[in-house]
């Protein structure tokens, strides 16, 4: 937890967005439709209204690496979109990042999750699989944040739940280390 800040000013500058004390949501995934991308298409523009910072690391269908890359395009300084595969930038990103966003339409398991929470950044799921089985919902005692209906406007209720958590850093503190021991 003490490095945690650093390798979020790292990761923030290594992909040129500015290094200020905003949530970093990120998604590290393929870039399928079974991953839930239509759900953060539906609403990552309004969660980009609010001071958050956005990352993207992934490959696969066109119309989803088109649309995220787009994205970084248009919101210059808030969103990055690095259309690859790299083990070294997806191990960067885990330690950097606050909140892991995967809201999966189904995960009979699911490993980035619980990779998340080796790296305290707090795991935002959808109830489903392996995720509703490794991440249990804050305000519970979970370690982390989740939503059930296959829904963009659920998950964007959850997300801003959970950065208005972050904006709240000692409720932020605990979740990370409940993060960490889960």
């Amino acid at each position: 937890l003490e490095n945690k800040s650093v390798c979020k000013a790292e990761l923030q500058k290594m992909l040129g967005l500015p290094v200020k004390q905003v949530p970093v949501i990120a998604m590290i995934s393929r870039l399928v439709s079974h991953k839930g991308l239509d759900l953060v298409k539906a609403v990552i523009e309004d969660v980009l209204q609010d001071d958050v910072q956005f990352v993207l690391l992934g490959t696969g269908d066109a119309i989803y690496e088109n649309y995220f890359k787009d994205l970084g395009r248009r919101y210059t300084g808030k969103a990055v979109s690095v259309i690859a595969f790299n083990g070294d930038l997806s191990r960067k990103i885990y330690s950097g990042a606050d909140i892991f966003l995967m809201p999966s339409k189904s995960e009979p398991c699911g490993l980035s999750q619980m990779i998340a929470s080796r790296y305290a950044t707090v795991p935002l799921v959808r109830e489903t699989g392996g995720l509703f089985d490794s991440i249990k919902p804050y305000g519970s005692g979970g370690n982390g944040f989740t939503f059930a209906a296959y829904n963009p406007y659920d998950m964007l209720y959850v997300i801003r739940e959970a950065i208005k958590v972050y904006r709240n850093p000692d409720d932020w503190q605990s979740l990370m280390k409940l993060s960490l021991i889960h």
